[in-house]
This record gives structure tokens, C-alpha cells and sequence, in this order.
């Protein structure tokens, strides 16, 4: 709804000037009459740069939700009303993308929809895992409970994202460097040694030829180059969004001797931590491996847990698919079966996740310590390479005066 700027005098001769949401100016001049206002002025109150362009709203962080998530469960359980505390959460937030989510999630509360209901309308901010769990509280009456659990498993979830993307980042950063350093000296370095040797006139070392050789073919096709891998980048993406695209690329990324293990540790915890939190929030055992195989953000995964789910059907165990699958480790398996065994599946889950984090925690350590010097060592070597290959020419010419 529109929000239009009311100005006014109270009772007692104050002015007055407020912000109100209403349908219309009549609609906006009833509410604020029913305060006892004598009405002045009303105006639409004009819109937002970031509303008429919206590439300029600001986006709704993950932070965002999850202090919402959190001030949202303290204030349901204090006693307040869904209602009024989605009034007073919307009020008092300054981004305005989300105050306006706020405010229409609010809305369609007050006009009977369920919470999570609402909140479906809001994917990119509310996720299916947000919404199933949310839909858990409202049956079993438990929503202040849920949303502070959810809260728990949106910041433990984030921790671990910026962990992975930490690891991801060093790597690339030293190779973005490494080739723009390979570039600057390609195009603009090499071609001034290769001046001077053309005027020297004798014949040039293979290595410092080779070198040459790729000077000018940079050169002559670097915009060539570029188009390549920009289109290389497009048609492997678009192949990564296919089914058996996906697949074929999560296999691999599974595989990769250095990510790879970090990559299954990621996985492990991830399924094991959603898992337990829906189950623990009263989420059916088949609507949480629905949720957590569309949040694996792995295809070999998100099979895995379908073929759990499959044999959950039929009635059989969790324990023995993941098993299968090799990427779940076997002690992982093991304390799945005895949670299932003994009823404490979700607490299991839990710890299996609080576990995992730790390894991931040492898996990045060890990565980031073993890629450090290796980067290093390749960078280093192409180069050195580089400058010995043009410097050999000079050293025959040195070596050829001394005769």
C-alpha cells in the first residue's frame, strides 16, 4: 500500500506531521481523524529512487532475517501478538526493501493468512526450509521455539558458507593476479627485449624464441582470448544448470584431489545440521529430506537424499543409502543408525553438524596452508621462467665478447 504524509493540529494545537499506509488520501485522512487529528494537509508521499529503478533497492541480507528471526521469537514469546510484533519489527527497520516485505507479510496476516502462508510469497528472502519449519511451529504451537532455532541454523549455515568461500577465494585471487602479472608481461615487457634482438642480429635460444613466439600471439589475438573463455564460461554454466550437467560437475567437484574432501565435509554437514533442525522443530521425517535435498546445493547429494527418502518409504533405514553413496563417512553412518536405533535421530544429527564445522574449520586451515606455497612456487616458477628464457640471449652475447 501507498504511504502518504498527513499534516495536522491535535486537540491541544500541536502540529502535527506523520507518515501513514493507507489504500487512499480518504482512507489516510479517516485514520488519522480517528486520533482526534484536525486534518491540514494530506500528500502521497513521493517515491524512492529505488523504487522507480530497481536495480537500486537495497537487498535483504541474510543477517537481516536472521535478527528478525531472532527479535520476532523473543517477542512471541514475551506474549505479543504475531501481529503487533510484525508492526513493531516492520517500524523499526531501516531497510526498505524488507520493511516493505514486513509490511505486506503483516497484511496478509491480519486477512487470515497462516504466517507461513505469507511468508511463501517471499522466497528469495524465505526459503522452502524457512517455511516449512515456520509451518511446524504454527501446528504444534511452538513458533517462538522454532524461529530461535531457525535463527541458530541460518547464522551456523552462513558461518559455514563464508568458510567455503574463504577457502574458494585465496586460491582464485593469486590466479586472477597470476595472469593479469603473465598478461602485463606478454604485451608490454617481452616485446621491448625482442627489439633488441632483432638489432643484434644472431640466432635466439628456443626457450627465449617459444617465449617470444607467445608474446606475439597474445598480441595479436588477445581480445580472441578474452572472447573464449567469456564464452567457455557461458556454455559451461549453461551446461552446469542441466540435470545430467549438474551432475557430472558435482561428480567432479567430489573428486578434486585438493576440494574434494572439503567439498564432502561441507555436504555432511550441511544435510546433518538441516536434517536434525527440522526434525527437531516437529518436521515430518519426509517433508525435511524433501527441504534438505533442495538445499544440498550438490546434485550427487540431493540424490543421495532422495534415495534416503525412498527408503524411508519403504521402510527401511536412513543409515543404509547414505552408506551407498560414499560420500557420507562410515563413522557419520554409524551414528545415524544408533540415533535412529535409540529415537534421538535429530539430537544425533546435531552433533554429527557441531562435528563436522570443527573439520571444516581444520580442512580450510590445512587448505589454505597447502595452497599458500604452492600458488607461490607457480608463480614464482612461470616468471623466473620468463626472465631466464629472455635473459639467455644476453648471456651468449656476454659470453661471446669474453672469447
Amino acid at each position: 500500500m501507498p504511504i502518504y504524509i498527513v499534516e495536522g493540529t491535535t486537540k491541544d494545537g500541536l502540529k502535527v506531521k506523520e507518515e501513514i499506509e493507507a489504500k487512499d488520501e480518504r482512507a489516510a485522512s479517516m485514520i488519522m481523524r480517528r486520533r482526534g487529528l484536525k486534518i491540514s494537509k494530506v500528500k502521497k508521499k513521493p517515491k524512492d529512487i529505488s523504487e522507480v529503478i530497481p536495480i537500486l533497492k537495497p537487498k535483504v541480507k541474510v543477517k537481516d532475517v536472521v535478527v528478525f528471526t531472532r527479535q520476532l521469537s523473543t517477542m512471541i514469546d514475551s506474549g505479543l501478538p504475531l501481529i503487533q510484533a510484525l508492526d513493531a519489527l516492520a517500524s523499526q527497520q531501516d531497510n526498505p526493501t524488507f520493511k516493505q516485505i514486513l509490511m505486506e507479510i503483516k497484511a496478509d496476516v491480519e486477512s487470515g493468512s497462516t504466517f507461513s502462508d505469507a511468508l511463501k510469497k517471499f522466497p528469495k528472502q524465505f526459503d522452502h526450509l524457512y517455511c516449512n519449519m515456520v509451518a511446524a511451529g504454527e501446528v504444534g504451537g511452538i513458533l517462538d521455539t522454532v524461529l530461535r532455532r531457525l535463527a541458530e541454523y541460518m547464522e551456523k549455515a552462513e558461518k559455514l558458507k563464508r568458510k567455503v568461500k574463504g577457502a574458494m577465494a585465496y586460491p582464485a585471487i593469486v590466479l586472477g593476479i597470476s595472469v593479469v602479472v603473465l598478461a602485463i608481461i606478454l604485451i608490454f615487457v617481452i616485446p621491448t627485449f625482442q627489439k633488441i634482438f632483432e638489432q643484434g642480429g644472431q640466432a635466439l635460444p628456443l626457450p627465449t624464441q617459444m617465449v617470444i613466439n607467445l608474446s606475439e600471439f597474445v598480441k595479436s589475438y588477445f581480445l580472441a582470448i578474452i572472447g573464449f573463455f567469456v564464452i567457455l564460461f557461458m556454455v559451461l554454466r549453461r551446461i552446469y544448470k542441466t540435470e545430467k550437467g549438474a551432475l557430472f560437475f558435482d561428480k567432479l567437484f567430489l573428486k578434486a584431489p585438493v576440494f574434494g574432501i572439503l567439498l564432502k565435509k561441507v555436504a555432511v554437514a550441511k544435510f546433518t545440521r538441516t536434517l536434525g533442525t527440522l526434525i527437531n522443530s516437529g518436521v515430518s521425517i519426509i517433508d525435511a529430506l524433501n527441504v534438505a535435498s533442495g538445499t544440498a546445493g550438490n546434485k550427487v547429494v540431493e540424490l543421495t537424499i532422495q534415495r534416503v527418502k525412498a527408503s524411508i518409504s519403504e521402510g527401511r533405514t536412513i543409515a543404509q543409502p547414505l552408506a551407498e553413496s560414499g560420500i557420507f563417512p562410515p563413522m557419520v553412518v554409524q551414528m545415524i543408525s544408533v540415533g535412529e536405533t535409540t529415537g534421538a535421530l535429530s539430537d544425533m544429527l546435531v552433533k554429527i553438524a557441531d562435528f563436522y564445522d570443527e573439520e571444516v574449520d581444520a580442512a580450510v586451515d590445512a587448505l589454505t596452508s597447502m595452497l599458500e606455497p604452492m600458488m607461490i612456487v607457480f608463480l614464482g616458477g612461470t616468471i623466473g621462467s620468463i626472465i631466464i628464457a629472455m635473459y639467455l640471449p644476453i648471456f651468449q652475447m656476454a659470453g661471446a665478447v669474453g672469447q
